[in-house]
């Protein structure tokens, strides 16, 4: 099983030191501080790209793609009208996103979203007709003669 907790950067600075210095090669010193050959590869190259060796932790997973910013304009436009469907918002605002992640963000907010339909729901006459007789076939009716 893989180790995937966060290397401490007192470590990180002890391998990229000991790389530095020339005390092996990076196998060697993969081997020497027990981490695998491509972290000691990443650390290179994240020194190397970015000038740090520390967590970058905070760069993971998908970034969102309605800001704060978006936040505000969708309260503006909810307020003026707020019986737009979830479609026509991602619409005026010019969003890439899926319809659903407009709702995630729109129940985040604190605002809760239900389209209503222009005509009340019948509460007086049933919606489906009743049922019928079952299948089932009265034995003293059969057609069926012996």
């Amino acid at each position: 099983m893989r180790n995937r907790r966060t290397i401490s950067v007192d470590l990180r600075e002890r391998i990229l030191g000991a790389y530095d210095e020339g005390e092996g090669t990076r196998e060697d010193i993969a081997r020497r501080f027990r981490v695998s050959l491509g972290l000691v590869k990443k650390l290179r190259q994240q020194r190397r790209h970015l000038g740090d060796i520390a967590p970058l932790h905070h760069r993971a997973g998908r970034k969102p793609m309605i800001l704060a910013e978006h936040q505000r304009q969708l309260r503006a436009v909810l307020v003026e009208k707020p019986d737009l469907t979830l479609r026509e918002l991602r619409e005026i605002l010019t969003l890439e996103c899926s319809v659903q992640a407009l709702h995630v963000v729109l129940v985040k907010m604190g605002l809760t979203y239900r389209k209503r339909h222009s005509a009340p729901g019948n509460k007086t006459v049933p919606t489906l007709p009743k049922r019928g007789r079952t299948g089932s076939v009265d034995k003293r009716r059969s057609i069926r003669r012996d």
